[in-house]
């Protein structure tokens, strides 16, 4: 019972500040500021399933999608930080209004581009979450893989489940700031974003380089 639960601490504190859904609910918020709240909730139920899954991939059949087209986690953080770049560069300089029209269209009949990739699951919580699923021991007992398994799915699960309550409410977190105070959060949001992307640019040309010697 000790591992199941330090299993599942372990999975929701490497993805947490990675995903981090708190700094991300502003973006929601403004991307999805035309919405009603109904609509608004239903997207948040979608993210978060879509993350849900997302994750789940990458946890059990990442490393092994990776290895067969002979991809490296450096090349998977340098060509998702370019994702995530140039989805915040477009962000921080069309603003809200014009953001949100550009992903109104496809959000009212998918959640996944942009909202659950990649601004909430992006390149780094997919390579975090890869890892996490490499690092799992082969040698022990089925059942004690199958535990270890649940657990890992528990913790995602509560990742999940942070995304949906910091995107559903996510209106009341930053109702104290007022449309231009959200106009500002969002764009400071977008500038984090795309120096989030930068960074992971930065770590997988790192780790290229860093083999290539």
């Amino acid at each position: 019972m000790n591992q199941f639960l330090n299993t599942v601490l372990l999975t929701y504190a490497a993805l947490f500040p990675i995903v981090n859904p708190i700094g991300s609910a502003p973006v929601f918020l403004g991307l999805t500021r035309d919405q009603s709240p109904t609509e608004r909730a239903g997207l948040a139920w979608g993210v978060a399933r879509n993350c849900f899954l997302l994750l789940l991939g990458a946890v059990f059949v990442g490393s092994h999608v990776l290895e067969f087209f002979g991809i490296s986690l450096g090349a998977l953080r340098i060509g998702g930080g370019l994702a995530v770049t140039a989805f915040g560069w477009n962000l921080l300089n069309s603003g809200v209004r014009e953001g949100h029209r550009e992903a109104a269209g496809a959000s009212k009949t998918d959640t996944f581009y942009p909202l659950t990739m990649p601004l909430t699951v992006g390149p780094g919580s997919i390579s975090v979450a890869i890892t996490l699923g490499s690092q799992r021991p082969t040698d022990l007992a089925l059942t004690h893989l199958a535990l270890l398994g649940a657990a890992a799915i528990a913790g995602l699960l509560a990742i999940a489940a942070t995304i949906y309550l910091c995107y559903r409410f996510a209106e009341r977190l930053v109702g104290l700031l007022g449309t231009g105070g959200t106009n500002v959060v969002v764009r400071l949001s977008a500038f984090i974003l795309l120096c989030i992307g930068i960074q992971i640019i930065w770590s997988g040309w790192s780790e290229l380089t860093a083999l290539a010697r």
